[in-house]
């Protein structure tokens, strides 16, 4: 039974979950959750999809109700955001002066979206990663007809995606061939591209953005390097994040694209990494990994947890992300290297209805489930019958 003071800084799933997990294994001392933002604790996948679309309503993105909170008996700071970090007595300082003190801290500050120079103060220009940048974008999107997405990733499809159900007139462009393509390889993505394209989506792929351009304060177009300039009257700019760590820059800590920590996800004692910022090693990869996605979130907090209580075991996680576009739905287990062997080993491409197995040197490194989601649930035993046997190659 733990009765010791324990400080999570992050608000998000990753920290959540992790107090719900300190709790349910028995921990009885003083929890405290530092959030930057004002809201309870929500869900992010949403915000590109149903909170987006106005499908929901944004108070059905949040975790859990006040009165599940409350029963963690843990105090919640929020709207106050971390700017400091003493690793010797485990001390954060917060934005409004606030000076916190744990026996054990855990760190779940997440990410930040990348953005493109020069776009501050063009109205019409967005990020989505919080809640209130969903808001915002959506308020948007009803008052205007072009969209261009600047990012091809999982997170800008999702968003030309949704803005096509809206019925706006979408561009999707970046520097890859297609859509997803760093994702899911060449097989998949072609197929996405073609999904896009039959929902009016235009794709403008293959091309560096070098700028805006604007009018009075507001954003008129995306300046691409080829020299042509897509008009627009809302854009998103959806090229990555970074790990929050920008407060712990002084502290100490080995940061390295994301806290850098052990295989029990521990930086240094009694200071532990969970969520989108933790670089983790994996000890079945012999290598660093930092995760960006939801399960991964609450995977690892629950591992984080059960290690802080004293169960020492390695986090050694199959990533697992899913993302829905129009009437697709992808689940991806594992890893899906660029140069993989990829064979569809059940369902049919053409249908649409399918799982694909990718394969380096003849080792399975992961499996894709198109509107296959059990399938290739199933399919995800062959990745851990490899990694058991010799580190799977993930590049």
């Amino acid at each position: 039974m733990s009765t010791e003071n324990i400080l999570v800084v992050g608000a998000s799933a990753a920290g959540l979950t992790t107090v719900e997990a300190l709790r349910r294994k028995g921990h009885t001392g003083t929890v405290t959750v530092l959030g930057d933002e004002p809201h309870a604790p929500y869900d992010r996948p949403p915000l590109s999809k149903q909170v987006l679309s106005g499908d929901w309503e944004p108070d059905r993105a949040t975790l859990r109700t006040g009165d599940v909170l409350a029963g963690l008996d843990a105090e919640f700071v929020l709207g106050d955001r971390a700017v400091d970090l003493d690793t010797a007595t485990r001390t954060v300082r917060t934005e409004s002066g606030r000076e916190l003190r744990a026996d054990t801290l855990v760190i779940a500050t997440g990410v930040r979206a990348r953005t493109l120079p020069g776009h501050e103060g063009l109205a019409g220009v967005h990020v989505l990663r919080t809640l209130d940048d969903s808001l915002a974008l959506r308020e948007d999107l009803l008052a205007g007809s072009r969209l261009v997405v600047v990012g091809e990733g999982v997170l800008g499809s999702e968003i030309a995606a949704t803005a096509r159900k809206l019925d706006l007139d979408v561009t999707l462009t970046g520097p890859l061939a297609a859509p997803m393509a760093l994702q899911v390889g060449p097989l998949v993505s072609g197929l996405l591209a073609d999904l896009h394209t039959e929902q009016g989506v235009r794709l403008r792929l293959g091309t560096g953005v070098t700028g805006l351009t604007g009018t009075d304060g507001r954003v008129t177009g995306v300046e691409l390097g080829t020299g042509e300039v897509l008009p627009a009257d809302v854009v998103v700019v959806a090229i990555g994040a970074v790990p929050a760590t920008d407060w712990l820059m002084d502290s100490g800590l080995e940061l390295d694209n994301g806290v850098v920590c052990d295989a029990w996800c521990r930086a240094e004692e009694g200071i532990y990494a969970v969520g989108d910022v933790a670089r983790f090693h994996h000890e079945q990869l012999g290598r660093l990994v930092r995760l960006e996605n939801r399960t991964n979130a609450t995977d690892q907090a629950m591992a984080v947890a059960a290690n802080i209580l004293g169960a020492e075991q390695p986090y050694l996680p199959v990533p697992y992300f899913w993302t829905d576009q129009y009437d697709a739905k992808l689940q991806v287990h594992g890893f899906l290297p660029a140069d993989a062997e990829v064979n569809v080993v059940e369902g049919d491409l053409a249908a649409r209805r399918f799982v694909a197995r990718y394969r380096v040197d003849g080792r399975v490194t992961g499996v894709l489930g198109w509107n296959m989601p059990k399938q290739a649930r199933l399919r995800r035993q062959e990745i851990v019958d490899a990694l058991r046997t010799a580190p799977v190659p993930t590049h």
